[in-house]
């Protein structure tokens, strides 16, 4: 992140970033947990720095310069095919419900992953959580926005069907963005 962004300047472009779509700013401040009129001076003061847009009244999303500060790369099309290839079963996502302890399910891609969230105990997926297995899965596939959504989930400590709910919905927007930006090339091919 920036040095010229405070803490909490930071903790709203993180938070921007795992909501996803442009949102009003009350929304955004229960997200983050602060009092609205606060966040309301750090949304004003992120906007008049180029880190935050307002593409409708009353509605506020990042920029790409916000999604670079936050680490986040720009995807193409390539890119965007490589992360959404199916995988061989020595790469897939191996579910567990502990260590030593598979479940038997895996995911050879992310469109797989989305369908196995819903079907894997809540158990298996805090296992998976605490120990940073998505993160590192996500990064191995190349996408790292999707690597750093679900860290700052995870930081924001929720638990059981909340956090299956979140992680599905992250997972399941970032492979149509994905798939949006592949199919545009795929075409011209």
């Amino acid at each position: 992140m920036p040095m010229n962004l405070s803490p909490v300047k930071c903790e709203i472009l993180a938070t921007m970033l795992l909501l996803e779509k442009p949102r009003r700013a009350m929304d955004i401040a229960k997200e983050v947990g602060r009092e609205f009129p606060s966040v309301m001076m750090h949304i004003i003061g992120l906007a008049r720095m180029g880190y935050i847009v307002s593409p409708e009244k009353g509605l506020y999303a990042l920029t790409e310069k916000s999604r670079r500060s936050l680490g986040i790369p720009e995807i193409g099309g390539e890119d965007a095919r490589a992360i959404l290839a199916y995988l061989p079963i020595e790469k897939a996502f191996h579910f567990y419900s502990n260590v030593g302890k598979p479940l038997g399910l895996h995911a050879d891609g992310l469109k797989d992953f989305c369908n196995e969230i819903l079907r894997v105990s809540v158990d298996s997926l805090e296992f998976h959580k605490n120990r940073g297995d998505f993160q590192a899965w996500f990064k191995g596939l190349g996408d790292i926005e999707l690597s750093k959504k679900v860290a700052l989930l995870k930081e924001k400590e929720f638990e059981g069907e909340e956090f299956r709910k979140r992680l599905y919905n992250i997972v399941k927007n970032r492979f149509a963005v994905l798939t949006a930006t592949a199919e545009p090339l795929a075409s011209t091919a």
